[in-house]
């Protein structure tokens, strides 16, 4: 769906919607719920004013993408929109697997891209910018099309769990994000990697084919890489660097690797 025509939607009606101090009482509340009563609690709170970001690449997100998706229509609950960044440098895999997705899963789905085309960026920062200046690149072609994204909605669903890094650690199901002006719903904050490759066989849910070639953590071609048995599953993001966060999560992308 268009900008233009989501801007047409009844997304800017005056609502009364949780403030940051009702949502770290839900968060208390929620702690020990299951993910499937976390989103049906934000659909209840949220409606169509909810929205889910999904990257194609990884599987938390095919999750979430599963369970709302299953939830859509039963008693009545309103059909939660979907997003997704399409930053340019994906890999040819993950935008066929988006497509392939997209036809199983009856949700709307809108891809967002930059404002700067890869052309325009190069003529501006030339050819590396990825590499010379990682938060540069991640600032243009990720974080502010998340934020056109997110305009207008008064939730955002995310795939974070807490053991991915240590900074996801104090992650709450439920949260204010200040810089985009939503809550912030982590549904699978307390689940870790075996608990979501048990829901994937019990449901089916199709994975991103680059997931069974060693790649543990998918985001832009030049900036991944497969990692090594046993080696940490977010090693192959931004390899060679101190870089572990796009910006999405974390003010800046400037989270940066522990010392080993």
């Amino acid at each position: 769906m268009s900008e233009a025509l989501r801007s047409k939607q009844n997304l800017d009606i005056p609502r009364a919607l949780p403030g940051p101090e009702d949502l770290a009482w839900e968060a208390a509340r929620l702690e020990s719920a299951r993910p499937e009563e976390i989103l049906e609690w934000a659909l209840g709170v949220y409606g169509e004013r909810l929205t889910l970001s999904v990257s194609f690449g990884n599987p938390e997100g095919m999750v979430l993408l599963d369970m709302l998706d299953r939830m859509a229509g039963i008693h009545g609950a309103p059909r939660a929109r979907v997003f997704t960044l399409d930053t340019g440098f994906l890999f040819e895999e993950t935008v066929r697997f988006r497509e392939e997705a997209m036809r199983r899963y009856n949700l709307p789905l809108e891809v967002m891209r930059p404002r700067l085309t890869l052309a325009e960026q190069v003529a501006l920062y030339g050819e590396s910018l990825y590499s010379c200046k990682p938060d540069v690149c991640c600032q243009i072609r990720k974080v502010e099309p998340q934020k056109r994204a997110l305009e207008g909605y008064g939730a955002w669903v995310t795939g974070v769990r807490r053991d991915q890094t240590p900074q996801r650690a104090d992650t709450p199901v439920v949260g204010w994000e200040e810089r985009f002006r939503v809550a912030k719903i982590s549904p699978l904050a307390a689940w870790d990697a075996a608990r979501i490759e048990e829901y994937v066989r019990e449901h089916d849910v199709p994975l991103n084919p680059l997931l069974s070639m060693g790649y543990r953590s998918i985001g832009c071609e030049p900036c991944t890489r497969p990692v090594a048995p046993g080696e940490d599953p977010r090693a192959g993001r931004w390899s060679g660097t101190d870089k572990t966060e796009c910006g999405l999560h974390f003010a800046g992308g400037a989270v940066r690797r522990a010392n080993p």
